[in-house]
């Protein structure tokens, strides 16, 4: 699946530094801000968006061979499904076998590296997004993935959340390069305002 956003990516890995954390997500994860982002949080991980429009778990091997596996990332957020909604809701046994083949292809290629199952948003409630969270929450546990969980409507405040990092960092004990997933799946997917949470 060669197009100009994965040839655009396959030259940026030429650049890039290996390691890091790496998203592996559809259209509106190609959008995340991730400069500002990084400023605003003070996150010092080196951090990647490989995300494509419109990938599909039918493609997803393809297109990590070749944009995400050249950076040996320490962990890939998977943020796939919302292309796959029809796929799901025809033959969700598929869906699953298709995304735990994945899963297992990223760890043929690099046992190290961490997977992280992201959830769908479902600002709207949809019946259909929540059963698929639930096969990608049980699919995450089943292959002893982490699971992040964005779907859920949770009070969290972005700039609370800043503020107890700058403070961290000022004390010299935030910022590393190894920032809790949890946290950073929710300034990564939760900070926009185009994603409500």
């Amino acid at each position: 699946m060669k197009n100009a956003e994965t040839v655009r990516y396959e030259k940026l890995n030429e650049l890039a530094a290996k390691g890091g954390v790496v998203i592996l997500g559809g259209a509106a994860d190609c959008e995340i801000p991730l400069c500002e982002l990084k400023q605003a949080f003070g996150l010092e991980t080196m951090l990647y968006n490989r995300s494509v429009e419109g990938i599909s778990v039918n493609d997803a091997i393809e297109i990590y061979d070749a944009c995400v596996a050249p950076l040996a990332p320490e962990t890939v957020l998977l943020h796939i499904g919302e292309a796959d909604l029809r796929l799901f809701a025809d033959d969700a046994a598929m869906f699953d076998q298709k995304y735990r083949e994945l899963v297992q292809h990223i760890r043929a290629n690099d046992r190290r590296c961490g997977i992280v199952v992201v959830s769908l948003a479902n600002p709207e409630g949809s019946a259909e997004i929540a059963e698929m969270n639930r096969h990608l929450k049980y699919i995450a546990d089943s292959e002893q993935c982490q699971y992040g969980d964005i779907a859920a409507r949770k009070l969290w405040n972005p700039k609370e959340t800043r503020g107890v990092m700058s403070f961290l960092n000022a004390m010299g004990l935030g910022g590393a390069r190894h920032q809790p997933v949890y946290d950073l799946i929710r300034i990564l997917f939760c900070s926009c305002a185009a994603r409500p949470v």
